[in-house]
Order: C-alpha cells, then sequence, then structure tokens
C-alpha cells in the first residue's frame, strides 16, 4: 500500500479488481459476497449493466458544463424525484454531508425569511452522523470523530435518540429545525419508533420548527419504501440523500418544500459539481430500477428475509449474537465478541460487512440481492458463530 494517501483509513489490504452484483473478485482471485456496499451505497450492485450504459452513453456526449447552464438531465431528475416524494424543490450534491450543510443552511435561511433570524437553533439526536465536516460533526456531537477539531460548532442541541419528552423540552425560541436519521447507521442501526416520528412531524407544528430528516443512507429504496419516513405516514420539510442515489457514482440531493426552501434563491447557495450531466444521468438511471414496478416490493420482501434469518441467528447463537436490529435492507447484528474479529472472520469466509457502533455488524447488500444470496451469506455467519463457539482463545471475550 502506498504511502502517499494520508492515514486516515486503517485500509484492509485487500484490492478488488471488478464486481458484478453482489460480488467483489480480489487481485489474488477470490471472491466475496458483498453485504458492505461500499457502505450501503451501491444501491443496484455492481457494475449493473443500466447504470453502465447511462454512464458510457452520456461520458460521449457531455461531462460538465457547471450550473451557469441548463442541464437537462439534472432537470428531469429532480422533477421525478418531486413527483415521487414530499418535495417540491431539490438541491443536487456530490455527497450526503454536502446535502446536510444544505439543508442546515435552508433552515436558517427560511426562518431569517419569516422573519425570525433569532431561530437557527437544530435539536439533533445523541448517536447519529451526519458526516464530517466540522458543521456535521458538530451535529452528531461524536467526541470520538470531534476530537482535535476544537472549538466545536455552535448552533445544535442534543436529546436522547427517541426519547419524545426530552426533545420537547429542549426547544427553546432559538429552535429552528429538529434533525435526525430514520435509522440510525453509524450509530449501530437503530430505528426510531414510527409513533415518534409522528410525533416528531407534530411537535415542529406545534412550535413552527421544520422537520429535517437524514436519509443518506436509508433513504432510496434501503428500508423497502423510495424514503424510510414514508413508513409512518409523514412528510418532512427537508431531507437530505446520498448514497443509494447515485449507486456508487457521487450523488446527493437536498429535497425541500417550496414553502420551506424560499429564501433559496439565486445566490445563496452554490455546488460546482453537483447535479452535472454524468451524474444526473447516473442518477436517472437509478430511478428507473428503483421505481420498476414491483422493485420496492421485492426490496421489503428481501428484508423481511434478512430479518428472520438474523433472528434465528440470534436465537441460535445468543453468546455471539445479542441482538438484531433495523429494517428493510439496512440492518445490523449486535455482537458480545468483538465486531471487529468477527468482520475478520466474515471476510476470510468470504462475506463482506461494515462495523457500527454499540458493537453492530452493519449488513447492507444491494438492493438487488437475491433470496439465495441472503441464505448464503446467512449461512456463513452461522459458521463462523459456530467457530467463534468453540474458540477459547481471549481475543474473542468481549473486553
Amino acid at each position: 500500500m502506498t504511502g502517499a494517501l494520508m492515514p486516515t483509513y486503517n485500509r484492509i489490504d485487500i484490492a478488488f479488481e471488478r464486481g458484478e452484483g453482489c460480488w467483489l473478485f480480489a487481485e489474488d482471485g477470490r471472491r466475496y459476497l458483498d453485504f458492505a456496499s461500499g457502505i450501503a451505497v451501491n444501491a443496484l450492485g455492481h457494475c449493473h449493466p443500466k447504470i453502465v450504459a447511462a454512464l458510457e452513453e452520456q461520458g460521449r456526449k457531455l461531462w460538465h458544463v457547471s450550473n451557469l447552464y441548463r442541464i437537462p438531465q439534472s432537470e428531469r431528475l429532480a422533477e421525478r424525484l418531486c413527483a415521487n416524494s414530499f418535495a417540491d424543490r431539490i438541491f443536487f450534491t456530490n455527497s450526503g454531508v454536502e446535502a446536510v450543510e444544505c439543508g442546515i443552511k435552508l433552515v436558517r435561511k427560511y426562518h431569517d425569511e419569516t422573519g425570525q433570524p433569532q431561530r437557527w437553533r437544530i435539536v439533533t439526536c445523541e448517536g447519529a452522523f451526519h458526516g464530517r465536516t466540522l458543521t456535521a460533526l458538530a451535529a452528531a456531537g461524536n467526541p470520538k470523530y470531534l476530537a482535535g477539531f476544537a472549538p466545536e460548532v455552535p448552533g445544535f442541541d442534543r436529546v436522547a435518540f427517541g426519547n419524545l419528552n426530552e426533545l420537547r423540552a429542549a426547544v427553546t425560541d432559538e429552535t429552528a429545525a429538529i434533525l435526525m436519521e430514520p435509522i440510525q447507521g453509524e450509530g449501530g442501526i437503530r430505528a426510531a419508533d414510527l409513533d415518534f416520528m409522528r410525533a416528531l412531524r407534530e411537535t415542529c407544528d406545534e412550535f413552527g420548527l421544520l422537520l429535517f430528516l437524514d436519509e443518506v443512507q436509508c433513504g432510496m429504496g434501503r428500508s423497502g419504501k423510495l424514503f424510510a419516513h414514508q413508513w409512518a405516514g409523514i412528510e418532512p420539510d427537508v431531507l437530505a440523500t446520498a448514497k443509494g442515489i447515485g449507486s456508487g457514482f457521487p450523488l446527493g440531493a437536498c429535497l425541500a418544500t417550496a414553502k420551506a426552501a424560499q429564501g433559496m434563491t439565486a445566490g445563496t447557495h452554490g455546488s460546482t459539481y453537483g447535479g452535472n450531466p454524468l451524474a444526473a444521468a447516473v442518477g436517472n438511471a437509478v430511478l428507473d430500477e428503483v421505481l420498476a414496478d414491483g422493485f420496492l416490493e421485492r426490496v421489503e420482501a428481501r428484508g423481511r428475509q434478512l430479518g428472520s434469518r438474523l433472528e434465528r441467528l440470534v436465537a441460535k447463537h445468543p453468546k455471539v449474537y445479542a441482538q438484531a436490529r433495523g429494517a428493510g435492507l439496512l440492518r445490523g447484528i449486535q455482537c458480545h465478541p468483538p465486531a471487529g474479529k468477527l468482520l475478520e472472520a466474515l471476510r476470510q469466509s468470504g462475506l463482506l460487512t461494515v462495523p457500527a457502533a454499540e458493537n453492530v455488524l452493519r449488513i447492507v447488500p444491494p438492493l438487488v440481492v437475491s433470496e439465495a444470496e441472503i441464505d448464503q451469506a446467512a449461512d456463513i455467519l452461522d459458521r463462523v458463530a459456530d467457530a467463534i463457539g468453540t474458540d477459547t482463545q481471549a481475543a474473542w471475550v468481549t473486553p
């Protein structure tokens, strides 16, 4: 591995040369069942033929012109997202954290436009992850990620995830919005109760706040609906999404109602690359598949299958697997042994997963995963647990 890269990642010594569907193939010839999906990004798996075709076709025409001009591909993608969501307005970004930053600016601008500039603070939830910019780190408040980057950006009041009483008590005359993930990914695959989601909407309406949802990870079909909040039957005012929207191509979006976005006029925000012809062409190809008849129903069915298999693993191996979590194809399994050791053992057995907080294995296959591939992954989790159960080495003991 080269020393030219900043050592900000503890990279695993595997280099992949190609991928196909839910499978990755390494330079040494080994193949892996990919239930990491590039950290819940590769929604349609690797090298989906329709995405490849869209990328190649647009790549031969036009890559980038900047947002100084009309971009028909971007306009079409925005119209389709609005038609299938609560939103009236879209701003395209390159990443999830950029979509979150756009939403934070939008929230403040809304209250400034409506004559309440004193409203600028945002209530957030403990265990959240909103990205790696200074503002997003402050919103989440994780000491691990904030260390060394003082002073912390002000403007956020954190409360326990799912605690409505604590959340309501945190609202003051300076509160502008509530920001939360319907399903916390990095925070340990913790899904918000649907009644809590409904109560958030009611609280925002009661106090004149904007409801801002971070669906960077749980959006774009991963829950079995286009957006996870739709299970609660509510509509936010602002939403950030990314990851699956480009299925591996850098793309994100900030969605908002016309009312919430009223202050976002010419010159208030910008992005050099956001929604350029290449990204928008890929985004439209992804949306073609996600919105196709039966696609989300299949995701929901595969999600139920995966959840059921994980529950059975917890029941069979209670000394290894403590709890199954999540929804749709955003799942997790909390472990008793250190999750890092399990990740390594699974990888050696040909299954890729992702760690999350609270000693959780994040299990996020591509949305196109088959019934057989879910069973294959569950069988590997089963075999690894069997091996760990007979291993008396101290390395498997939770510190």
